[in-house]
């Protein structure tokens, strides 16, 4: 009894510490890759809190972006009068946890349970990948708490006969969210080993599929379609040619600032500041041109923070994940977050991805509130950008300006159009918030349609397609699919050469 609460004691502090702690996560898979390559305990130390800091940094980029924001989405909500769900990771966490117990008489905590025994699939998904064929293992532990609290909800919603029992409800659960998992990291690993050159990390978040969609279109219709059209001349967002002054988009922070400061300043200004002096964010004495000013920088700055944050850590888990993958996971990649990518790749894309995502969104928003729509979706800084802007770089990298500022775009008036379909109708809306990323307004509304409507036999077509995704795309390059993880120059002379032999 005293080594089982032992165990228990050790096992609840990792899962609330380090499990759901991405930073510490990070560390924790850099020490045992480490460990594993039989490193000198002072480079195992040291590396393991590089990859620590550098996640640090990165989330301090990131909350930085996102405090930022929110007291502007905020403006807009109360300013117009708009009763509306945001669509935010945390507004969607926030609503499962307002609601669940009210809807389905369940506790939160079950969700991180669900946490728990997906990442476990995931793992064995992974670990047996020459027969799964999946190569990437998720390591964002923030995202995994926010997706498996709106899995939680969506397939509570979906199968309630299920309520009554729990461990059925967790089982299904588990092996459609960690499938999931798996199978989205992975479609990542191809478009992220092209844009970053080999530097062994897929992207696990919450628009894997649109990811790796971006990347198909983008190739197909924008770019040279995997060599099938090397004529076509492509014009990417680091090689415009802009006249005097615009020279200065060059200049990633500069871009960054003129544009955040043109775009926020303006809603700022619509906002007013009577609004700010209420809220308490400002004096009244404060000057509010200068602050407008401020505050859109800061866009930069944080930005500037974030980027640093990953060149901080992305070389070091990279590097000790070498260790796990040969020990334990053979021809697999970290699952890390999308704003990794950041650091390669045309940065000013990141920036132009975000514009024509973020216009996307508002028409998209305008469309609802004209055509009356009962459910009024207010946008949400962490899709809006981190979704937009993955996706076009990853658009960018593939099929240049144009694909890069049509695809976001698009993509803006899925999210948003997919946001209010989807929690309209399962209802989480009434608690002010849903997920809204690009994957859970695309590929959730049709994995929960599908448990809704056909019961059991929805759950196993759902688990069927996942599981066969990575088998369709193994099937499509045998000899490539394990060599772009295990020996990337390789892989490279392997796509020459089938160039070559098309010619």
């Amino acid at each position: 009894m005293i080594v089982l609460n032992v165990l228990s004691a050790i096992w609840t502090f990792f899962a609330t510490y380090v499990l759901q702690k991405a930073p510490y996560m990070v560390g924790f898979l850099t020490l045992l890759g480490y460990c594993l390559m039989g490193k000198p305990w002072y480079d195992t130390l040291g590396g393991t809190l590089k990859a620590i800091i550098g996640m640090l940094i990165l989330n301090a980029g990131s909350s930085g972006l996102t405090s930022t924001f929110r007291p502007i989405l905020a403006g807009l909500k109360d300013r117009f009068n708009l009763t509306a769900a945001v669509i935010d990771p945390y507004y969607g966490q926030n609503a499962v946890t307002a609601g669940v117990e009210e809807v389905f008489g369940k506790g939160f905590s079950q969700a991180m349970t669900l946490l728990l025994i997906a990442f476990i699939v995931n793992i064995l998904l992974v670990r047996f990948n020459k027969i799964t064929k999946c190569r990437a293992l998720f390591t964002t532990g923030h995202v995994q708490v926010q997706q498996a609290a709106t899995a939680y909800w969506l397939i509570m919603f979906a199968l309630p006969g299920l309520l009554d029992n729990n461990t059925a409800l967790l089982i299904v659960m588990s092996v459609v969210l960690g499938a999931y998992w798996a199978v989205g990291a992975n479609l990542t690993i191809k478009p992220m080993q092209e844009l970053s050159g080999g530097a062994g990390f897929a992207i696990a978040h919450q628009q894997m599929f649109g990811i790796r969609l971006s990347a198909f279109l983008a190739d197909k219709f924008f770019g040279k379609d995997g060599g099938k059209h090397e004529e076509r001349e492509i014009k990417k967002v680091g090689e415009l040619e802009m006249p005097g002054f615009f020279s200065i988009f060059n200049e990633n922070m500069v871009c960054t600032a003129i544009l955040m400061t043109v775009f926020f300043g303006a809603i700022m200004a619509i906002i007013g500041k009577p609004y700010f002096v209420g809220t308490g964010d400002i004096e009244e004495s404060t000057n509010f041109v200068w602050y407008c000013f401020d505050t859109s920088l800061n866009f930069a700055v944080y930005l500037a923070i974030l980027q640093l944050g990953v060149r901080t850590f992305v070389t070091e888990l990279t590097a000790s994940f070498q260790g796990i993958a040969d020990k334990l996971l053979p021809s697999s990649v970290p699952g890390v977050d999308c704003a990794v990518c950041f650091g390669f790749g045309d940065a000013n894309a990141v920036t132009f991805g975000f514009l024509a995502g973020l216009v996307g969104q508002i028409i998209a928003i305008l469309v609802l509130i004209f055509a009356g729509s009962p459910v009024i979706i207010i946008c949400g800084f962490v899709p809006v950008f981190f979704d937009n802007a993955t996706m076009g770089l990853v658009a960018n990298d593939k099929g240049g300006l144009k694909a890069c500022l049509i695809i976001p775009f698009i993509a803006g008036l899925v999210e948003v159009f997919g946001a209010a379909i989807i929690a309209g109708w399962c209802g989480l809306a009434d608690y002010g918030g849903y997920l809204g990323m690009f994957d859970w307004d695309t590929v959730w509304p049709v994995f929960t349609f599908l448990m809704r409507y056909l019961g059991y036999i929805g759950v196993a077509l759902v688990v069927i397609i996942l599981l066969a995704i990575p088998q369709i795309e193994y099937r499509m390059d045998p000899e490539g699919y394990f060599l772009i993880t295990e020996d990337y120059d390789a892989y490279l002379e392997h796509v020459e050469a089938k160039k070559a032999a098309r010619k």
